[in-house]
């Protein structure tokens, strides 16, 4: 019994640590810092029930960490646009493109990205 619970144990652990590796990299990437400058693309659309959909595409630079950029394409799937001079944390991967994004404050963002977006 002990040994079954000893395996039981191993797997699980097992399991979680490979969810999180692969986590890591489907989702995980390099922090890029944009200021929304425009409402972006309107894109109309329906869901697969058939009901209506807005989507708004960004195209706007992005800066790392070092002031490196980047020119990144995301989408927001909000009824309405991006509050206009917000800056976001944008979530950038080699194979998925950007993965995420989160609104930040000014005083979250690298120095040197932020004298870029200045």
């Amino acid at each position: 019994m002990k040994k079954v619970m000893i395996t039981l144990g191993v797997l699980a652990v097992l399991i979680i640590g490979g969810i999180s590796v692969v986590q890591k990299v489907i989702m995980g990437g390099t922090p890029y810092y944009v200021q929304i400058t425009t409402d972006g693309e309107k894109i109309d659309e329906k869901d697969d029930s058939g009901k209506p959909m807005v989507t708004y595409r960004y195209q706007l630079t992005g800066y790392d960490k070092e002031g490196s950029d980047k020119e990144l394409t995301f989408d927001s799937f909000q009824a309405r646009p991006l509050r206009k001079e917000a800056y976001l944390k944008v979530i950038w991967n080699k194979s998925k493109g950007v993965t995420s994004w989160e609104e930040v404050q000014k005083d979250e963002i690298p120095s040197k990205a932020q004298a870029k977006l200045d």
